[in-house]
């Protein structure tokens, strides 16, 4: 039996309770059908299946959700940290024993090829586990003396938040935004994207079989405009962490107005990727391969624009070529499968509506350019040449394998260029020149940059974009700046002067 058919049979063992029984919300501990009592269906995109009836929430159900987060919250910001840490490590652990069964149920809910699948569950233990070490220390503040006071500072979680996920890695960055919120303190209302709704339920479960107590985690399903639209309106919700489009971060910040919502938001990005002449160029290739087909290019952080510098240009984008064509596209269950299909009909219209585009603003199809299979929403990986930097191939997120290549002379020439749109999440840079690099990257505007390297995310370290990109930062302490408040108290340290008033 090969791998591809021992993963499906592991599939249907994975899936069988779900089509039985479909995808419930869970409030309160308890596992609950929508309140209106409709239902949405959940389709593969591998081959437009149907996996499973999904509820779908609404206003009711955000409600109930956000009460039980709200009574939950006092005993859960008032447990010992140590306690609170022992619950997420259960939890990592729990992540890692069900990799397998998380890793191929996200395969075929979302079309994420099983290579990058595997390794993103095990992520997500390490998630758990990173902020479930800090959470004993989440509290710490300073001490600031002065001639009269001591004045010391601490953090309290600030209250019941919610969490919107997208669809692309949704276990991973489930994981990622929860994890920091349960170790400050907070209580949660999970709302996942509609299109990937599977392994959300299996994090449920996975956190209450740790003995994370009732209402701390609550899960609704269902859509945006529904449910999210509820979720970031409600008085009890403090904060909300979304994850996902640019236009969808400015809807929530208005809805969230009129209850004052505090806001992170890891938002699209146009990410340029600099290839100067006295690169290691064979390295820059392989990283600006991997971080625009890797994942289906269905992911904020990927460089969908190379910029390559004129002397180099022609030798580097024949290789490239001849890479991106030898892409393997297939099914994601297939170890040999590099890129799997996109998450939807709708998202592939999108992503191939760039292709007449490309053409008709004078650009060159130098590979792909076109959908490709009878079942399932797959597309070749593509590559535009002789583009130009107010094209709209170089200015809008595609969110899909396709890469955008503009030749530039110089260094100035590459800043503009880099800059020279409305998102700033990451960069890359590959040059063997030091000054340039530092002088490159302090003037960039991008939140995180890595200098002749793909993305290797370092924990501690901040994740976030400036300009359209987000707002708000994650990783290490910065996680804990969003889901927590500052508290400053003075005690007085002498008999000094108070003025008298009306004595």
């Amino acid at each position: 039996m090969s791998s591809l058919e021992q993963n499906l049979e592991k599939l249907e063992t994975y899936l069988a309770r779900f089509r039985q029984d479909g995808i419930l919300n869970q409030i309160g501990g308890e596992a609950r059908p929508a309140a209106s009592g409709a239902t949405f269906d959940n389709h593969s995109p591998v081959d437009e299946s149907l996996i499973c009836k999904v509820a779908r929430g609404g206003a009711e159900d955000i409600d109930a959700a956000a009460k039980a987060a709200k009574e939950a919250f006092p005993a859960w910001r008032d447990l010992d940290a140590s306690n609170r840490k022992k619950i997420m490590h259960r939890i990592a652990d729990r992540i890692v024993a069900r990799a397998d069964e998380i890793a191929i149920a996200e395969c075929w809910d979302t079309g994420q090829a099983h290579r990058f699948m595997s390794k993103a569950a095990l992520r997500g233990a390490e998630n758990f586990r990173f902020f479930g070490d800090r959470a004993p220390s989440a509290r710490d503040g300073q001490t600031l003396p002065s001639p009269t006071l001591m004045n010391v500072t601490t953090r309290v979680p600030i209250g019941p938040v919610g969490i919107i996920t997208p669809w692309n890695t949704p276990f991973m960055l489930s994981t990622w935004k929860i994890a920091p919120a349960l170790a400050a303190g907070c209580t949660v209302v999970h709302k996942p994207a509609e299109f990937s709704p599977v392994t959300a339920r299996i994090l449920m479960e996975i956190a209450e079989e740790a003995g994370l107590p009732a209402g701390v985690w609550n899960l609704v399903n269902g859509f945006g405009e529904e449910a999210g639209k509820a979720l970031t309106e409600h008085r009890d919700i403090k904060a909300i962490a979304f994850v996902g489009e640019s236009k969808t971060g400015s809807m929530i910040m208005k809805q969230g107005a009129d209850t004052l919502k505090r806001v992170h938001f890891e938002l699209g990005g146009k990410n340029p990727v600099i290839v100067f002449d006295d690169a290691d160029l064979d390295r820059a290739l392989d990283a600006a391969i991997f971080m625009i087909y890797s994942l289906n290019g269905e992911r904020c952080t990927s460089s969908s624009r190379l910029l390559v510098q004129e002397s180099i240009a022609e030798d580097f984008q024949k290789k490239l070529v001849e890479r991106v064509n030898r892409i393997r596209v297939g099914h994601p269950l297939d170890p040999a499968t590099e890129i799997g299909p996109l998450i939807h009909k709708t998202h592939l219209d999108k992503v191939t509506s760039y292709f007449d585009i490309a053409k008709s603003d004078g650009a060159t199809i130098a590979a792909g350019g076109e959908a490709t299979g009878d079942k399932g929403w797959f597309v070749k990986p593509t590559l535009f040449t002789g583009a130009k930097p107010d094209m709209r191939i170089a200015q809008e997120e595609i969110f899909g394998p396709v890469l955008t290549a503009i030749t530039f002379t110089d260094e100035d020439e590459a800043l503009e260029i880099a800059n020279g749109v409305d998102y700033g999440l990451t960069g890359y840079v590959w040059t063997n020149d030091l000054t340039r690099a530092l002088r490159f990257t302090n003037k960039l505007e991008a939140g995180m940059i890595w200098v002749n390297s793909e993305n290797v995310r370092h924990l501690p370290t901040p994740f976030g974009g400036v300009k359209a990109s987000g707002i708000g930062r994650d990783g290490g302490d910065w996680s804990f700046e969003f889901y927590m408040e500052q508290k400053h108290i003075g005690f007085a340290t002498g008999q000094h002067h108070i003025p008298q008033l009306g004595k």
